[in-house]
């Protein structure tokens, strides 16, 4: 009496392929319109096409179902040719040939037939957002760095080779070429971050996400402003020292996709940076608040391939002298390598850092004073930077807000050792 009340597994899969038959058709239905030009498929006829493909696969496997979905395919081409000079387009006509798919897919595998169709739905019912984000939200600039971003993390990412070679075997371009990407896809998040809340935040906001592309840079562009624009000076000092928050976040996101490890050895110091970095920009940003519309919304490339290629190219060279000074130094020659790649890069250098930890060359905790100290030489960087593109008026009032953060990286670091 209890087995009546479920159905068997055949049952179940020809009732999904009645469900996302009817999914599809329905979103369809909606745009069918009346008329001589209306669309010549609604829900009935997706509802059926998907039995029709369940059944076949049923009856005859994936012969059958190439028949009939070969069928599907030669009247909805007829019924397109017949429609041609109308315009309708070809998105209902391929959508019902992949119905008939996804009606057959639902006797062997349901669920992931099932999330295909929502898919589908979704991506029909978006048709009016979709246009007006590509052709008028969206500039050729973004698009073409969006199409960039995709062949670099779908196409490239999975031919690099994935193992150690090099000298030392110090370089796996698998390793290098995720953080290549990540570096364009951090700088793409911030990007899309000033696009969404424009002005509203001003300076403040704009120097904290352009921050995730350079820091360095972004504290040269403050200073400049800065002293175009007298009235704006506590407004670029906050995007200043704002950027370096997220130069801890992006070491945090960077070392912990390199070495886990690493991350927790650090997570104490780098929060106290963190901190201090938010609160003296804080102290800025609310003095500037009444300003918050001063800034113009970003635009342009939304990042920039040659920076992160770049990026790969210094993190190359500093994994093989760090490896290099390491093999002829030991634990000094790593420290060595970190302060002098992080006069360039604090990242490059956390990277390598973090990788000798990967490979099982330098232990965890180890790894803290290297990454710390090109912290430090990075800053050193950042002060020469703020001192020549803003003068003394803006260094005076972001070179402290540098220090404060590197010394409380440095007291995070002896906390923890006093802690343990």
């Amino acid at each position: 009496m209890e087995t009546a009340l479920f159905l068997d597994p055949p049952m179940l899969n020809l009732v999904s392929a009645v469900g996302l038959g009817a999914l599809i058709g329905a979103e369809r239905e909606r745009r069918k319109g009346i008329g001589p030009a209306r669309s010549p498929a609604g829900i009935r006829t997706f509802t059926i096409t998907s039995i029709s493909g369940a059944v076949a696969f049923a009856l005859g496997g994936v012969g059958l179902l190439a028949v009939v979905t070969g069928s599907v395919a030669v009247m909805v081409a007829v019924s397109y040719w017949r429609a041609q000079d109308q315009d309708p387009g070809l998105t209902t006509e391929i959508a019902l040939v992949l119905t008939a798919l996804l009606g057959g897919m639902c006797m062997e595998a349901p669920q992931t037939a099932a999330a295909i169709a929502v898919a589908v739905t979704v991506l029909l019912y978006a048709k009016s957002w979709l246009h007006n984000l590509v052709t008028s939200v969206i500039s050729k600039d973004e698009l073409d760095d969006a199409l960039i971003f995709a062949a670099a993390t779908l196409v490239v990412l999975p031919l690099v080779p994935n193992r150690q070679m090099g000298p030392y075997l110090s370089l796996n371009p698998h390793s290098i070429w995720i953080v290549i990407v990540l570096v364009m896809a951090i700088s793409a998040a911030g990007y899309v971050a000033v696009r969404l809340f424009g002005a509203r935040f001003g300076l403040p906001l704009a120097g904290a996400i352009s921050g995730f592309i350079s820091s360095t840079a972004t504290i040269g562009a403050m200073g400049s402003r800065a002293k175009k624009s007298k009235d704006l000076l506590a407004a670029c000092v906050a995007g200043a020292v704002l950027s370096t928050v997220a130069t801890i976040a992006q070491m945090a996101l960077v070392v912990a996709a390199t070495s886990t490890p690493t991350m927790f050895s650090l997570s104490g110091p780098l929060l106290l940076a963190g901190g201090a970095a938010m609160a003296y920009g804080a102290v800025f940003s609310l003095m500037v608040a009444r300003n918050a519309g001063s800034y113009a919304t970003q635009t342009g490339g939304v990042f920039s391939l040659k920076t992160a290629l770049a990026f790969g190219v210094i993190l190359a060279v500093i994994l093989v002298i760090s490896a290099g000074l390491q093999e002829r130094f030991g634990g000094a020659g790593v420290l060595l390598a970190a302060v002098v790649a992080g006069l360039v890069d604090t990242h490059a250098a956390a990277i390598s850092v973090a990788t000798l930890v990967a490979s099982g060359k330098v232990a965890p905790q180890d790894a803290v004073v290297p990454i710390l100290a090109a912290l430090t030489s990075n800053t050193l960087s950042k002060i020469i930077m703020a001192v020549t593109s803003g003068g003394w008026a803006f260094a005076l009032r972001v070179v402290p807000g540098l220090v404060f953060v590197a010394l409380a990286a440095w007291v995070g670091t002896f906390a923890a050792l006093l802690w343990n």
